[in-house]
């Protein structure tokens, strides 16, 4: 056997010792020794193995797998340039506390340095983002001990030299059962907060802040802000309309803020949370960056509350976010044209009990926080989505990832901008044997950037220069990108027409594009706010 393949083995061996159980290939010469050594553990049921010809496209499809699986995804591919198209899903992992392991193929540590084909700075290029280890000798031990050592707190980045010759010189029948895995991370000790009843207080569950947010707000009787990744978004607590009456007289009365998760999505939160009067008790968040970016009076792992004797506070929180959510569908049902808003609502009402929903940044999740329906406790519905740093890339990957991962979910759905579609349209291009989910892609097409509009940057004295700077309509017709990419693809340009589509699956990936303006954001956005105002 020779040194290369023996290594690119020994470092599968080890990923399957990891618990790594979804691998993303992306094609290359000098990743050959790993890409021989993972179809044959792949063969052997060892592992599934996914290959697509966009790196960028393989590190998201990649965090769509572990955001779903719970055990790390891991990623391959070849020298140069290649890697550094694995930034963005690293990043996006490291900030979200996403399990993800970056190998990495590279030339021998003689050609450092020299102006050898594809061969640059590999080892710590993705800086504070990953624990990387260089792997130059196929030591077993050694590689379980540092996958071992971090793979809960970052992402991991296996540097791996390859020498010529890089083909194997027979197949590999890896063995039946992985090297035993000992988690022995245990991290730093875990600590609780018992927060006692008294002030007026609202529960905030952002990104990932689990069932145990709606729980506390349950049990205190407190109304729970939850966003819709939060996986909290279900019972009686839950504030459909919180963040436009946060603006009103209700929240001004709020004396005290439980943080659950990684809450990025309101300013109205955001302003909440900075509130000199306002006492703000938070549970540590995962990431690489647990430090909350607004001041922060008590914090612990866990969050520890005793049953409410006064639901007063909670009903009047409940009774205003029936009238606003009245008035809410009241004004979207006499808009002439179909909204983003009727769009979030509908995608958010197709998805069944033990459904995934993706949903894109900017204005997509946004608009879905809205609209999601009043989901009932123990559907088992998963809105999950990449708010780590909430960019749009990759989200099409994701998506994908994510409805891979989850084969059992009842439908999956994905929700995302024009922008964002356009931004990862390579996740659609998947070879004739590559699995293909059944995954329903919605694209809410205002031919732009429409959140920029209700920024300042969309304000009336800016509107001259708006489009080029900001709005830029790029014309793009998707049924033609979709039908290169062989996905079918439906048109929808009226609520009616949208439910039918969303009601009539046809299997496998496709795209329902739904046609809604932009020069009326502004104007319709605030309307939408001024209903909870006094």
């Amino acid at each position: 056997m020779n040194a290369s393949t023996q290594l690119a083995r020994t470092v599968v061996t080890a990923l399957r010792g990891a618990r790594v159980g979804e691998v993303v290939l992306a094609p290359g010469s000098r990743n050959a020794p790993l890409s021989f050594a993972l179809h044959d553990a792949a063969r052997a049921g060892g592992l599934r193995l996914h290959t697509r010809i966009d790196e960028r496209t393989v590190g998201f499809l990649a965090l769509g797998l572990a955001k779903v699986g719970g055990d790390p995804a891991a990623v391959v591919c070849t020298s140069g340039t290649a890697v550094a198209h694995l930034l963005p899903a690293v990043m996006e992992a490291a900030h979200a506390g996403v399990p993800l392991v970056v190998v990495t193929a590279d030339r021998p540590a003689r050609l450092r340095g020299t102006g050898a084909n594809q061969t640059t700075d590999q080892a710590g290029i993705f800086g504070a983002f990953a624990a990387t280890l260089d792997v130059a000798a196929a030591d077993l031990e050694e590689l379980l001990g540092f996958l071992r050592q971090h793979r809960h707190r970052r992402p991991v980045h296996l540097n791996v030299q390859l020498d010529d010759p890089l083909l194997p010189d027979d197949a590999w029948t890896p063995a039946d059962s992985a090297p035993e895995w000992v988690d022995d991370d245990l991290g730093p000790v875990q600590t609780s907060l018992m927060v006692e009843a008294g002030p007026r207080t609202v529960v905030v569950a952002g990104d990932d802040a689990g069932p145990i947010a709606r729980l506390i707000a349950q049990r205190a009787a407190w109304p729970l802000l939850a966003e819709p990744s939060s996986g909290c978004r279900t019972g009686a607590s839950a504030i459909r309309t919180y963040r436009l009456l946060l603006d009103g007289e209700l929240g001004e009365q709020v004396e005290r803020v439980l943080v659950l998760g990684h809450p990025t999505l309101s300013r109205p939160v955001s302003r909440l949370l900075g509130r000199a009067d306002v006492e703000v008790v938070s549970a540590r968040h995962r990431g690489m960056w647990t430090r909350r970016p607004f001041p922060v009076d008590h914090e612990a792992d866990h969050l520890l509350v005793e049953d409410a004797t006064d639901t007063s506070w909670a009903d009047a929180w409940q009774q205003a976010d029936r009238s606003v959510s009245q008035q809410l569908d009241r004004l979207l049902a006499e808009e002439p044209d179909l909204t983003p808003y009727e769009v979030a609502g509908a995608v958010s009402r197709a998805l069944p009990p033990g459904g995934l929903l993706f949903v894109g940044a900017s204005n997509p999740i946004r608009d879905l926080d809205l609209m999601v329906a009043r989901y009932e406790v123990g559907g088992r519905r998963k809105v999950i989505a990449n708010r780590g740093l909430a960019g749009i890339d990759g989200t099409v990957s994701s998506a994908v990832g994510a409805a891979l991962g989850r084969p059992r979910s009842s439908r999956a759905l994905a929700l995302m901008g024009d922008v964002t579609f356009l931004h990862d349209t390579t996740g659609l291009l998947l070879g004739p044997r590559e699995e293909r989910p059944d995954l329903t892609i919605v694209v809410v097409n205002d031919d732009g950037g429409s959140i920029f509009a209700t920024l300042e940057q969309g304000a009336p004295e800016h509107a001259d220069r708006f489009d080029t700077l900001f709005g830029t309509p790029h014309g793009a017709d998707l049924a033609s990108l979709c039908a290169a990419a062989r996905v079918p693809h439906l048109q929808a340009g009226s609520l009616p027409e949208l439910e039918q589509a969303l009601a009539m699956p046809n299997g496998g990936i496709e795209v329902v594009e739904a046609r809604v303006r932009r020069d009326n954001r502004r104007e319709l956005d605030e309307k939408i706010r001024a209903l909870a105002l006094p």
